[in-house]
């Protein structure tokens, strides 16, 4: 993704679209007061410049998978193709270079126990360029990217009249077929894609497949984020954290981590470091006072080992296309 400036409009529309990224042109326009051409036109340009893109994201959980953060570090000629190999998978996410580029870190679901045991225990470990590899059960996030306060721009006002309009009918439980798979693989890539080029690749009409999509939102299923690099609303310094905090205070930690502006994604995993968070800065001494600061006043977390992102190879949703 392109990262460009973006005015207070843009701003504006990115937040709209974090809180409801199928938001009707229309709807978006009326929230920010201005025309849905207007609405129309910055969206396209942004999406054409390769700014943002909202992405079509399956919750896992809610299908009974499971997600792990994964680590792996690797020879200096071979983190970027390892990267890259990892970022074109369909189970991967969040996939960075860190630090001195040697070092991977990527989010991994897993649908089966099978399909861990391939990855996690084999195939990874067997690739002769990657020197160590850690995977951690993520338990319960915290934070959430689309939930990220540092890029909040609208009133309340406006986020509760979006967030009315979003609402779905709930579902308990919902099973995928083969319609739903067809469907989730566009969205993944374009998760504003129309409900005829759905209805096309599902085998079924445009109405069957905006009250399947809403089912499927309703069910907590697949959600629609933003793809958007962070530079691109001021903050230039992304990190990984990884933190031993006592147990006892490991929620409390985590819950406080998520009130922060700076954290877009905060988990609580098994192993050793046993919280991760994704943090995002204006610059290298806003990192350096956020860590000693804020992250420095709770008294639960022993150690902290931190990383900055030295080059993002996907975030939500597919990885996109090269070029």
């Amino acid at each position: 993704m392109n990262t460009v400036s973006l005015d207070p409009l843009d701003r504006a529309l990115v937040h709209a679209l974090r809180i409801d990224g199928r938001v009707p042109f229309r709807t978006a326009a009326q929230v920010l007061g201005v025309s849905e051409h207007t609405v129309a036109r910055r969206y396209r340009r942004l999406r054409a410049e390769g700014a943002l893109r909202v992405v079509g994201v399956v919750n896992g959980v809610a299908l009974g998978w499971t997600s792990w953060t994964v680590r792996l570090r690797c020879t200096p000629d071979a983190a970027g193709g390892v990267a890259a190999a990892l970022a074109s998978r369909p189970d991967t996410s969040f996939v960075y270079l860190l630090s001195g580029g040697t070092e991977i870190c990527c989010n991994v679901v897993t649908r089966s126990t099978a399909d861990r045991d391939a990855l996690l225990l084999h195939k990874l470990p067997r690739t002769s360029r990657v020197t160590s590899v850690s995977a951690h059960l993520l338990l319960r996030a915290t934070a959430l990217p689309n939930d990220w306060a540092g890029a909040a721009e609208l009133a309340a006002e406006q986020v509760d009249h979006l967030r009315l309009a979003v609402a779905a009918p709930r579902v308990e439980t919902i099973a995928l077929d083969d319609a739903d798979r067809s469907m989730l693989r566009i969205l993944a890539r374009d998760g504003r894609a129309g409900y005829t080029e759905l209805a096309s690749a599902a085998g079924c009409s445009a109405s069957t497949v905006k009250r399947r999509t809403d089912a499927l939102r309703g069910a907590g299923v697949v959600s629609y984020e933003v793809d958007i690099a962070p530079a691109a609303l001021g903050f230039a310094a992304e990190a990984r954290l990884w933190m031993s905090v006592r147990p006892s205070g490991l929620l409390g930690v985590g819950q406080a981590l998520a009130g922060h502006p700076e954290v877009s994604f905060a988990a609580l995993t098994t192993g050793p470091s046993n919280l991760v968070a994704a943090v995002n800065c204006r610059d290298a001494e806003d990192l350096c006072r956020y860590l000693t600061e804020r992250v420095g006043a709770l008294d639960a977390i022993r150690t902290l080992e931190s990383a900055p992102v030295i080059r993002t190879l996907k975030r939500a949703g597919a990885a996109p296309a090269a070029g």
